[in-house]
């Protein structure tokens, strides 16, 4: 029986903790947290020698109601998915698609950075950091 390289078995344990972490941030949040953001959206994060490139996943989110800004050494998107309004008048059977108050705050690799551009495309917000 063939066994798996080890840096896989690595990576996919890492992959189940950092899942871990992000449901039990989802689910336990203190019970007066009721500004506080429901859910994170997911992210990938690129660097090249002069800037850093984000796109993060936000399908159904209205690209008016996403903040973006940085903050110290993290970047912070920010916004509002609402419950689309068929659902609210309909018997929900499956609802795995995370609605309300979203929040990311993102830790930057060292340096200072500067916000060139973001929009959103096809349900993901691109972001663009320049290296200052």
């Amino acid at each position: 029986m063939p066994s798996r390289p080890i840096h896989l078995m690595w990576v996919e344990a890492c992959e189940v903790l950092s899942e871990a972490e992000r449901l039990q941030r989802q689910f336990f949040r203190p019970i007066n947290a009721v500004r506080q953001p429901s859910w994170e959206p997911p992210i990938d994060l690129f660097e090249t020698q002069d800037a850093l490139y984000l796109t993060i996943a936000l399908p159904g989110v209205d690209p008016q109601r996403i903040e973006v800004h940085l903050n110290g050494g993290s970047l912070v998107v920010s916004g509002f998915r609402p419950l689309p309004s068929l659902a609210r008048a309909a018997q929900i059977h499956r609802l795995e698609l995370p609605y309300g108050r979203f929040e990311r705050r993102i830790a930057l690799p060292a340096g200072k950075y500067e916000l060139v551009t973001h929009q959103l495309q096809y349900g993901c917000l691109q972001i663009n950091l320049h290296k200052v």
